[in-house]
C-alpha cells in the first residue's frame, strides 16, 4: 500500500453522516487526551493515595507502554493483508486513506467517539490488572496518544525541524515513501530496530538520494 497523494480529502462513506465521524479536528483529541492523562494522574495520587514518585513511574510506563502498542497496531491491525474485499474494504477504511491522501488534516487522528470509548477500555482493563497503580499507568497511556498524535500532525503538516527530532520526519517518510512493510512505529523508531523492522540500508540511502527523507 504505497502513498499516493491522490489530490483532495478520500470519501469512506456515500452518508454525509458517518463520512463525517471519520473526521476530527487535531485540537479535540490533543485537548482531550492530554488533560484526561494529567487529570487521571492527579487523581491517582491525590485521591488514591499513590505516592507520586510510584505515579509518576507508572505514568510514564503507560506512556512507554504506548509505543508499543501503536506499533502493533499499525503493523498487524493497519497494515492486514488486504487478501480478500471485505479485508480490502475494512483496510482502506482505518488506513489506507490516510496513504492515499496523507496531507488530509481531518483524518490524522481516530474520532474521538470511537477513541474515547477505546481509552476506557483500555484503562479499564489497567485498573483490572494494576489496582490504583493502572489509573497512573493509564493516564501516561493516554499522554502517550495525545504525543503521537501531536507528532504524527506535526510529520504530515510541516516541515521537518533542523534539531534532533528530525529523525521521527525521516523515519515516517521511510514508511510512506520507500516502503509500507517496514518503520512502523511513529513516535520513534525504537520498537522498529527491536523487531527488525527498520527498511533496509540500500532502501534507505536510495530514498535520501531522491530527497524523500
Amino acid at each position: 500500500m504505497a502513498t499516493r497523494h491522490v489530490p483532495g480529502g478520500g470519501r469512506i462513506f456515500k452518508s454525509p453522516i458517518l463520512e463525517a465521524l471519520t473526521k476530527t479536528h487535531i485540537a479535540i483529541p490533543l485537548s482531550l487526551f492530554w488533560t484526561a492523562g494529567i487529570v487521571t494522574l492527579w487523581y491517582s495520587i491525590a485521591k488514591l493515595d499513590v505516592s507520586w514518585t510510584s505515579a509518576l513511574l507508572f505514568f510514564f510506563l503507560g506512556a512507554f507502554f504506548f509505543t508499543l502498542i501503536e506499533y502493533v497496531m499499525h503493523r498487524y491491525l493497519y497494515h492486514i493483508p488486504a487478501d480478500t474485499e471485505k479485508k480490502r474494504k475494512f483496510q482502506y477504511t482505518i488506513h489506507g486513506v490516510h496513504h492515499d491522501h496523507p496531507r488530509d488534516k481531518s483524518r490524522l487522528a481516530l474520532p474521538p467517539i470511537l477513541s474515547v470509548v477505546l481509552a476506557v477500555l483500555f484503562i479499564s482493563l489497567y485498573r483490572l490488572i494494576m489496582g490504583d497503580f493502572g489509573y497512573a499507568f493509564g493516564g501516561g497511556f493516554l499522554f502517550g496518544y495525545s504525543t503521537y498524535l501531536a507528532a504524527h500532525y506535526a510529520i504530515h503538516m510541516y516541515k521537518p525541524p533542523k534539531n534532533f527530532l528530525n529523525i521521527i520526519w525521516k523515519h515516517h517518510n521511510l514508511h510512506h515513501f520507500v516502503g509500507d512493510d517496514g518503520a512502523f512505529g511513529v513516535s520513534s523508531p525504537f520498537w522498529d530496530y527491536v523487531f527488525g523492522t527498520m527498511p533496509s540500508s540500500p532502501k534507505r540511502k536510495e530514498a535520501a538520494k531522491e530527497n524523500l527523507l
